[in-house]
């Protein structure tokens, strides 16, 4: 574990005056400070999904710099306390564990991977501490008891509902397989597939799986060749998504892959090289170069700002969308900063908008965003939106 936030020592003087501040107020609440509000994140930022992780922290981050370098959130600064999980489960519980009880964080926002938020999100509810804008569309995140969660991005099971409208409508096919990671993550996906495949009477020919943090696909490979699928729709990562797709050809298996959101768009395409041509990859934020959304040139321009050398990617656009739903509560929120204000202050207000881009809350709806997009890795590695596939 990394910790990539370095920390100050406090002095004493800031403790009297925080001392003072709190003679005169409501006690002050974790991670709340006169002129600074602490946030946490466990993800990923080394091993296969390392770019995921890397992702959301840096959009979170341009969303905060942005934001400090207009002075705050009335006059309060943000900060991101950062640990690496691995993505890993069991590091994503002691990273959880340090950053509500030693660091006392305010919220926390960003973490990548379902295994890692299933996790994290029962140490964070029971704390009642907000969990806002996990990068997983998983189900059990989207159970309206969970008050403290907040999601931005529409569900799994939206996304694969769409996969299989599209095979089926735009291309005709019927013979569909899936490649999914074996855990809570594949388990998701293999889920919304299969449901959407019952509705139109149909069942998957073949199913194979990997281990997380793995490429080791070559047996799920041989076992979904079996089916003699027309197209592949897979739920995992991009090393072991990419290797699939590049060992296909040597076992004559031809088809169409279909790969979820969290896969890391970018990532895939760079490890695909041009084999990744025609790869359909499923979105659920708008197309990051889209300049014409306000909520894109917003985050362009925020991303050179922190990074010059930063390339728009949709993982660090959903980064920076948590980032401003962030700054655009705490706003309503005044001095009186608390976690349940925060939370109570996003069911109330229910939709914000983020530069052309809606995020619509409310009772027993904790996930701002529905819109799936589909795109294609083009020769050059670079993704262009479709409105189906067969155009």
């Amino acid at each position: 574990m990394f910790n990539l936030f370095f920390k100050k020592t406090i002095g004493p003087g800031f403790l009297i005056i925080a001392g003072l501040l709190a003679s005169s107020t409501a006690q002050a609440e974790p991670g709340v400070f006169h002129d600074k509000i602490v946030f946490g994140q466990s993800a990923a930022f080394e091993g296969p999904a390392a770019a995921l992780g890397l992702g959301m922290r840096e959009g979170i981050l341009a969303a905060f710099q942005e934001t400090n370098g207009a002075g705050g959130v009335n006059g309060r600064k943000l900060e991101l306390v950062s640990y690496d999980d691995g993505y890993e489960p069991e590091k994503a519980i002691k990273n959880t564990a340090n950053l509500i009880k030693d660091d006392k964080v305010f919220a926390l926002i960003g973490a990548v991977g379902t295994p890692t938020s299933k996790a994290a999100q029962p140490i964070a509810t029971d704390a009642g501490v907000p969990f806002i804008g996990p990068f997983t569309g998983a189900a059990f995140l989207r159970n309206p008891s969970l008050g403290n969660v907040i999601n931005i991005r529409a569900s799994y099971d939206q996304e694969t509902e769409a996969w299989i409208e599209h095979l089926t409508t735009d291309l005709g096919l019927s013979r569909i397989a899936i490649l999914y990671q074996d855990d809570s993550f594949g388990r998701a996906g293999l889920s919304g597939v299969t449901r959407a495949l019952e509705k139109r009477g149909m069942k998957l020919v073949a199913e194979g799986t990997y281990k997380r943090n793995t490429t080791a696909v070559k047996r799920a490979l041989l076992t979904i060749r079996k089916g003699k699928p027309e197209a592949v729709v897979m739920v995992g990562a991009y090393k072991p998504c990419a290797e699939f797709i590049k060992l296909a050809p040597r076992v004559k298996l031809n088809a169409v892959f279909v790969n979820i959101s969290f896969v890391g768009s970018k990532a895939l395409a760079k490890e695909l090289g041009k084999r990744g041509h025609g790869v359909v990859v499923t979105q659920v934020v708008p197309f990051p170069e889209d300049a014409s959304v306000p909520l894109v040139a917003q985050y362009q321009k925020a991303m050179k700002a922190f990074n010059s050398k930063a390339d728009p990617g949709f993982v660090s656009l959903e980064g920076y969308m948590v980032g401003r739903l962030v700054v655009q509560v705490l706003e309503r929120l005044g001095d009186d900063v608390t976690r349940e204000k925060l939370l109570t202050t996003i069911a109330q207000v229910g939709t914000f908008e983020l530069g052309g881009i809606k995020l619509t809350y409310g009772p027993g709806d904790n996930q701002g965003m529905d819109q799936v997009f589909l795109t294609l890795i083009q020769k050059d590695g670079s993704f262009r939106p479709v409105q189906n596939l067969g155009g």
